[in-house]
């Protein structure tokens, strides 16, 4: 069923039980948004996103709102403008004012809001700082109410994409709080660290603690790759900054898991510099210049190599332990960290290529 709307003044036909949000959207019509995403359920409770619709006693709150035919919307009429900055004014009044050295600034979705409606901090403001800084013990997650605006997107992402219902709300008016469970530490309420809420906060009342203080928005380049801890295939952005891996922040665009990432993804990125990780293969020295198999010391005496070589003393010695004890002499173990075509392919090295049955996988990270 199709409806005919208008939208400043622009006649649009669309499909019933779209919000305005959407259909303004769909038709280029720009309406500002904090507590709306397009990952989670739509709640209403920042009023950005207010317009003014013909016939209306109220102001309403575009991402929730069903269009209905014949309606009349204007978007960016007087009373909705002024709504919208007296609603950034309020958030700014209990919002610390040191963008100059938040760790999103650049990035942050009300500073954004407050520079294009050019809103500041009204006179009768400014709380300053009303809880303590880096509340939570979390090891992952750092926590700064202070900067929160209540959108109660964390609340969402936490519910319907992870499923763990950590966040919530507490006390009402202007004591209204995000807590963690019945006011107790994240990982007491069950938090698995996944940094889904880091991740949809708008502000930086939300970050990741392990990155914290190391760069700004504009001074990281991001890098697409293929999180590297199982096959499921998760992508992500690499923060990059002077040619060192800072952090991993989550692509929307990723095919397999869109914004959502688990803890290893998101956080178990230290290996890549670290100074024990192997970033070439190792062969013992005799396998390459012949001679005796023996200890050097209390280790092996290994040696660097390129991957051709290795691979090749790998097959030499494959083929001489068959061909001189038997296939069933060699087993072979997958890993979940393969993709299924990986795990498939060794089956058929071990099956087809080397002709033994001895092949297990740890089905384990």
């Amino acid at each position: 069923m199709t409806v005919n709307i208008t939208i400043d003044g622009q006649c649009i036909q669309t499909e019933a039980g779209k919000t305005i949000l959407q259909v303004a959207k769909e038709n280029g019509v720009h309406i500002p948004t904090l507590c709306y995403h397009k990952d989670l359920s739509p709640t209403g409770n920042c009023r950005m996103c207010v317009v003014e619709v013909k016939g209306g006693r109220f102001l309403q709150a575009a991402c929730v709102t069903p269009i209905w035919e014949g309606m009349e919307i204007h978007t960016v009429s007087e009373k909705v403008m002024k709504d919208r900055k007296l609603t950034l004014e309020f958030m700014l009044a209990n919002h610390p004012t040191d963008c100059l050295t938040c760790e999103v600034g650049g990035e942050c979705e009300l500073q954004d809001l407050a520079y294009d409606y050019r809103v500041e901090v009204p006179a009768w403001g400014a709380k300053g700082k009303r809880y303590p800084v880096d509340s939570d013990p979390n090891p992952f997650v750092r926590v700064d109410f202070n900067k929160c605006i209540l959108c109660r997107r964390c609340e969402s992402a936490c519910a319907e994409i992870q499923v763990r219902d950590v966040w919530g709300v507490a006390k009402r008016g202007i004591h209204e709080q995000i807590v963690a469970g019945a006011g107790t530490t994240l990982l007491e309420a069950r938090c698995e660290s996944c940094g889904q809420c880091v991740a949809y906060c708008p502000t930086g009342a939300l970050s990741n603690k392990i990155n914290y203080g190391t760069a700004r928005a504009h001074q990281i380049e991001k890098v697409t790759t293929t999180c590297a801890y199982c096959g499921v295939g998760c992508q992500f952005d690499l923060l990059v900054k002077n040619n060192k891996v800072i952090g991993v922040s989550s692509n929307p665009n990723a095919p397999v898991n869109g914004m959502a990432l688990c803890v290893k993804g998101r956080y178990g990125y230290d290996y890549i510099h670290h100074p024990d990780r192997l970033t070439k293969p190792k062969v013992r020295r005799y396998l390459l210049e012949g001679g005796k198999k023996e200890l050097k010391g209390s280790a092996w005496d290994w040696v660097e190599t390129e991957w051709d070589t290795a691979l090749d003393v790998v097959a030499k010695k494959f083929q001489e332990t068959r061909d001189s004890f038997g296939a069933d002499m060699l087993g072979f173990l997958t890993s979940a960290k393969c993709l299924n075509e990986e795990n498939y392919l060794m089956n058929k090295l071990a099956r087809q290529v080397i002709g033994t049955n001895n092949i297990d996988h740890c089905a384990r990270l």
